[in-house]
């Protein structure tokens, strides 16, 4: 017997009021949480049909889910947020019947859902979409004009989530395999997507662009882009063959885009060396400018920092290794192995995404400048590091970590590397991850198991230190007559990471816990080897 909507609804809602932190809203937790409403269906394909109207502010259309029925189940939940509204709903020729409440819009099949089956519905919705605000952080449609009056429409929606502007499952655990993105747009517009653009339809006022992902995509790497663009592009000869490079800007930065977007074919070069091949060779990889910074939407990564290096023109490192290269153009397109190909499956884990990511920027510099370079920009970005919260957020009500999963990301990575002892094995791990979470979502936990079988080190407490605290460890050391004494205090049960030190003009490796020892050495003062991540007071 199928259950009444509303009564589904109300079980819904007893999981939230069961958690024991109600600064958290019944939103957070059904949007965070796997709930049964989500869990008995797998994504298998989205068409997302739209048309954009930028002189109402306005988007109408559909988006078309094919799915797979993992068991059986008559409830589906579908996410969208107001102010959009969903119009109707159909599945199998017939209008379904559903209950809105919130960002949560709970469906009640129409037919039995026979485990192993494929089925598909289709989501009729439309609205003025939230209006971002401060693009990328708070998320929704940029509606702007370039600098000729035209106008100049994007999206961006990590935080809020996808559902901001599109109907969907809005949850990282389940990507998509495939998709579909027809914009219809004002004749003299055109509209950039993610993939391949396979045709245009042309009509008397509008065209219609139609875009194709061939590849796994997360939600939030769905793009709109509309502008006056122009094109140019160039092929790069990469491990997996040749890559179509693509870029849209507005005419009046061509040049300007030609001469930055050099720096593409050297991100690509440094980033398959050390990451392996680029995940999405199928869909291409695009350069798109927009009216905001920039994000790392897949193969359509959009580019906002106004053709200059370093962040907006400032070196965040303050080492000056920072103005070496473009900040939006190797850190989004870093995000292509971290994030869109490995992806995490709650964003209480986004340092998965964004530690990584950091990380990559030093190894950019690694590659073309050499390791000096590279470490004087990671260690360099340690003043940004606040350490306010863990890095690690709350799971299952979509609330990320601490800001520090950035740099203190970063330097986490970059002291690992320095345990490992061995740059090769470290870039071969590093390539093994791609392959191994290859278009997968992943926990940290996998991604800290991974790591310690790698590197055959049990990483077990540096990540719960790192991770799961804000302590960052204090090597406490004296000098007795010819005899060095140290111990690590403001640590985790268990934390005894080794570390390079130099003494007098001699370079040793010593082994640190929370019990003091005492070593034989010749001199009487100590400097830590700053490329590990920690602090050090002499007594």
């Amino acid at each position: 017997m199928r259950k009444p909507i509303l009564a589904v609804f109300s079980l819904l809602s007893i999981a939230f009021y069961a958690q024991d932190d109600l600064s958290y809203t019944k939103d957070d937790f059904l949007r965070g949480s796997i709930t049964p409403e989500r869990e008995w269906w797998d994504l298998n394909y989205y068409h997302l049909d739209i048309e954009v109207k930028p002189n109402e502010k306005f988007i109408s259309g559909k988006n078309t889910i094919r799915y797979q029925v993992l068991k059986s189940h008559d409830v589906m939940q579908i996410d969208l947020q107001p102010p959009m509204k969903i119009e109707k709903i159909i599945g199998e020729g017939e209008e379904l019947s559903f209950k809105s409440s919130g960002n949560v819009h709970t469906v009640l099949m129409n037919k039995e859902q026979v485990e192993g089956d494929f089925n598909e519905l289709t989501i009729y919705y439309s609205g003025n979409p939230k209006e971002a605000i401060r693009a990328p952080w708070d998320g929704g449609f940029s509606w702007k004009k370039d600098s000729n009056g035209d106008h100049f429409v994007a999206t961006s929606c990590q935080g809020l989530g996808a559902s901001v502007w599109w109907p969907n499952k809005d949850h990282m655990y389940d990507e998509v395999d495939s998709m579909a993105i027809s914009v219809k747009v004002p004749k003299g517009l055109m509209n950039v997507s993610n993939g391949r653009l396979r045709s245009v339809d042309e009509n008397t006022t509008t065209k219609t662009y139609h875009w194709f992902v061939n590849n796994p995509i997360n939600n939030y790497g769905v793009n709109v882009n509309i502008g006056n663009y122009v094109y140019f592009g160039e092929k790069y000869q990469g491990e997996n063959g040749e890559l179509d490079l693509d870029y849209y800007v507005l005419p009046e930065n061509l040049e300007k885009a030609k001469e930055q977007f050099k720096q593409t074919v050297k991100m690509m070069e440094a980033f398959e060396h050390w990451f392996g091949p680029y995940p999405f060779y199928e869909d291409g990889f695009k350069l798109v400018e927009v009216p905001y910074l920039g994000m790392e939407h897949q193969s359509s990564v959009t580019y906002g920092n106004k053709y200059q290096n370093g962040y907006l023109g400032r070196d965040l490192s303050g080492s000056g290794w920072g103005l070496k290269f473009d900040f939006i153009i190797i850190h989004e397109a870093g995000h292509e192995w971290f994030a869109n190909s490995i992806t995490y499956k709650d964003i209480a884990d986004m340092w998965v995404h964004e530690g990584f990511t950091a990380y990559s920027e030093n190894l950019y510099l690694d590659y073309h400048f050499g390791k000096k370079a590279s470490a004087d920009y990671v260690i360099g970005t340690r003043k940004n590091i606040k350490n306010d919260k863990p890095i690690i957020g709350r799971y299952n009500l979509n609330k990320k970590g601490s800001g520090d999963m950035y740099y203190k990301g970063a330097n986490i990575l970059h002291t690992l590397r320095q345990l490992v002892e061995d740059d090769e094995l470290w870039r071969q791990t590093l390539r093994d991850m791609n392959k191994i979470f290859y278009h997968q979502t992943v926990t940290t936990q996998q991604i800290e198991a991974f790591l310690s079988k790698a590197t055959k080190k049990d990483l077990t407490a540096f990540f719960e230190q790192y991770l799961r605290t804000t302590k960052i460890p204090v090597l406490e050391y004296g000098f007795e007559g010819k005899k060095l004494k140290f111990r690590y205090i403001n640590i985790v049960e268990g934390f005894d990471m080794p570390i390079e030190v130099k003494i007098g003009d001699t370079s040793k490796w010593i082994f640190p816990s929370a019990e003091w020892k005492t070593e034989k050495v010749k001199g009487s003062d100590l400097v830590v080897d700053r490329d590990f991540y920690i602090e050090s007071k002499k007594l």
